[in-house]
């Protein structure tokens, strides 16, 4: 295999959606961007379920319309069934915080969601190397200037060098092991079980492709439309609870669907049309998000949990943002270090957003004006909108506008040390 150029701008490890995205933004802006990604694409991979402020990083991309193209389900809002108040789902819609740029999302398959944005970026001028397995980091005293990689069955490691060193590995978190950076919210160490169903039932009007989250007694369910025929379903529980059950992950996903009482209806004439599949002790934030010429994005900073369906959005954001940071140091190395700290703090204030509203809601007695009112006290304390608009704005991954994530400068943020 003919091996790439050895000096780059950027160097990108992973071409999930928070790689791609990087990748592909910064080739926009014309400089020279090497990704390399373990895997061939397309490839399976969970997390179907959109926000609506992930637009801004199509917009800036320019594939919003493949997503029509590729006959993504439209999302516009979410159904609840939560708390002690079992007898009827209550809903959102993305559209209430009255902007039309953020009135809808969708639900994806991830092997073509993830292989269109990875395709962009190489048509954005980013050169993409997939079965390439990254080796270690390469070093010039305490600062990271590239990576040696090898090519799926090639013996011989290859280096590739460049002014900043970004992260996008995902839960591999390749730089937060290499540096220990990786810490474990252990009172969110949960396991999933999921599969695909066809012939489940469909919510009707502009609720078609609703995200459902139906609480159980000891965890809950999604129900996730991804075509008109076609339906995620998974269980979330304690991985300690799981281990009680006795049962094996299949039988304990079909035993708490019958048992539901929303999406045991949904799934009357349905059937299983895939393998089961697992998942366990996810969330995590690394306790450093940028060094000397590196720095992580997506789920290879942090991942909280896929309750409130933030992971994709959350990271595509972290990429538009990171962009700009690293244009700018690009330009001005001596800004690299202020301009990796005030994405981190944006990032982290984001995250520390979405972990209270997350532990607020697992705490299992609260219903839907109770989460309101606590989404509001997260984002809006002044309280100068409703509390359920503070409640869109944090599902659509807006809580403080279309500016969460901008590397601006602003005040220090007052966050508890080690929060996230």
């Amino acid at each position: 295999m003919s091996h790439p150029e050895p000096e780059y701008d950027v160097i990108v490890v992973g071409g999930g959606p928070a790689g791609s995205s990087t990748a592909g933004l910064l080739a926009q802006e014309g400089h020279r961007v090497l990704l390399l990604e373990r895997e061939k694409f397309p490839r399976y991979h969970i997390g179907e379920s959109l926000i609506s402020g992930v637009t801004l990083t199509l917009d800036a991309l320019g594939v919003r319309e493949r997503m029509a193209e590729l006959r993504f389900q439209v999302k516009h809002g979410g159904s609840l069934l939560w708390g002690a108040d079992q007898t009827a789902p209550w809903s959102f819609r993305f559209r209430e915080i009255r902007d039309a740029r953020f009135d809808y999302s969708w639900q994806v398959r991830r092997a073509e969601f993830d292989a269109m944005l990875l395709d962009r970026a190489r048509e954005l001028g980013v050169l993409v190397v997939e079965g390439a397995t990254v080796r270690g980091p390469l070093t010039d005293g305490d600062r990271i200037v590239g990576v040696s990689y090898q090519f799926r069955g090639e013996a011989d490691p290859v280096d590739a060098r460049a002014a900043i060193v970004v992260d996008a590995s995902g839960q591999q978190r390749w730089l937060g092991r290499h540096f220990g950076l990786v810490s474990w919210h252990d009172d969110l160490r949960n396991m999933a079980t999921w599969s695909y169903y066809a012939g489940a039932l469909r919510y009707p009007g502009d609720h078609e492709g609703d995200l459902l989250v139906e609480s159980r007694s000891h965890g809950w369910l999604w129900y996730a439309p991804l075509s008109p025929t076609l339906t995620g379903i998974g269980y979330v529980t304690p991985s300690d609870r799981f281990a009680e059950s006795g049962l094996p992950p299949e039988q304990l996903l079909e035993k708490q669907i019958a048992e539901s009482n929303e999406v045991s209806w949904l799934t009357a004439g349905a059937r299983r049309v895939d393998v089961y599949r697992t998942a366990r002790d996810w969330s995590y934030a690394c306790s450093q998000f940028s060094g000397p010429g590196w720095v992580l994005v997506g789920d290879a900073a942090a991942f909280i949990d896929p309750l409130l369906s933030s992971g994709v959005s959350l990271a595509m954001r972290g990429a538009l943002s990171l962009s700009r940071a690293v244009h700018e140091a690009l330009a001005a190395p001596e800004k690299e270090r202020h301009l990796m700290q005030v994405y981190e703090d944006r990032y982290r204030d984001f995250l520390a957003a979405l972990l209270d509203l997350i532990r607020f809601f697992y705490d299992g007695a609260h219903g839907r004006d109770e989460l309101h009112l606590r989404a509001q006290a997260i984002v809006d304390p002044d309280r100068l909108m409703p509390p359920k608009i503070s409640f869109v704005s944090l599902l659509s991954g807006l809580a403080r506008g279309d500016e969460t994530l901008d590397t601006a400068p602003r005040a220090a943020i007052d966050r508890p040390p080690g929060a996230i």
